[in-house]
């Protein structure tokens, strides 16, 4: 009797060790909605390429796959609310660099991008636009260049968050041409385009697929490429060396990432069912449409590329003497 007892006691806590193991866990995956977390405003880039992807990986996870907008303090509220969650896959960050930039660039940063966080898949990189407010005369970056140096206290620079690719972008112009522009942090894309076209501001670079469509409109002036050549998607529009300023090559790229814990089988599903999304997008020409060269990256890849990056711009950062904000 003893020994029955024994043996059935003994296999109750292996089921239970096995329902507990990562392998388990990951068996189910996913058989609930999973939440992509996006840092900023609705309406900008990121937000655009989420809803996107989302929308297909729905049919390909077999569950609901939702957007959801955090934004605030340069892309950490949602980054915090993503290192926070439970690390199961069923909530993601969805950001572009700038999420790899917050420890360079704030004083207080909630957490390391680097180490507190799992890299699952990096999925596209596309290059920037500039834009000037339409009273503004100048009609060059070269000519932009010159005028702030002139007259600093003139130019003010928008962008959707301290780290970001705009951010970078306009650091980087900044220490190619030696202007001095007031770079002011805006809560998303939109507000920051919405400032530019009423000449609140004057400049903003940023991810084409946003800023282009005011351009076209002639609401806003398309300056700008941070690009070696020119986009399929605006011909006219020059590169920054063809504006004055070459050595104005400047990226951004967008990435998910989770908590950290999450079972490595886990991350590699989601690391799949993100590029069998991204491979739909490129081959429908969805992508193309929006500016963006596909990536296809293993997270290991990933992680190592990130790193890479984040060394590369605080080597710009330290070169404009800037201060942790």
């Amino acid at each position: 009797m003893m020994r029955r007892a024994l043996v059935a006691a003994t296999a109750a806590v292996a089921l239970l060790v096995a329902a507990a193991s990562p392998g388990a866990a990951a068996d189910k995956f996913p058989d609930r909605t999973v939440k992509i977390v996006v840092p900023f405003a609705a309406g900008g880039g990121v937000d655009t390429l989420a809803r996107l992807l989302a929308e297909r990986m729905q049919g390909k996870l077999g569950v609901n796959v939702i957007v959801e907008n955090r934004a605030g303090a340069s892309g950490t509220v949602g980054g915090q609310s993503v290192q926070q969650s439970a690390p199961d896959g069923y909530t993601v960050l969805f950001s572009s660099n700038t999420h790899s930039m917050a420890k360079q660039v704030m004083a207080k940063a909630p957490y390391d991008p680097l180490t507190d966080f799992v890299s699952i898949a990096r999925v596209g990189e596309a290059p920037l636009l500039t834009v000037m407010a339409t009273k503004m005369p100048q009609k060059t970056l070269a000519e932009v260049a010159a005028a702030a140096k002139a007259n600093p206290d003139q130019w003010t620079a928008g962008t959707p968050a301290l780290g970001s690719p705009s951010h970078i972008a306009t650091l980087e112009f900044m220490r190619i041409t030696g202007a001095k522009l007031t770079i002011t942090p805006y809560r998303g894309t939109a507000p920051a385009l919405t400032d530019v076209a009423g000449g609140h501001i004057q400049l903003l670079t940023d991810a084409m697929v946003v800023l282009l469509p005011m351009a076209r409109d002639g609401k806003v002036k398309g300056m700008a490429v941070t690009a070696a050549k020119r986009s399929a998607l605006a011909p006219d529009i020059p590169t920054a060396a063809e504006s004055g300023v070459p050595g104005l090559e400047v990226k951004s790229w967008y990435g998910v990432w989770g908590p950290l814990g999450i079972p490595a089988d886990v991350v590699q599903t989601l690391n799949k069912a993100f590029q069998d999304a991204t491979r739909e997008l490129a081959d429908s020409g969805r992508l193309k449409e929006l500016g963006v060269d596909p990536v296809y990256e293993s997270p290991a890849v990933f992680a190592k590329f990130m790193a890479a990056d984040v060394a590369r711009n605080a080597e710009l950062l330290k070169s404009v003497n800037f201060q942790p904000q």
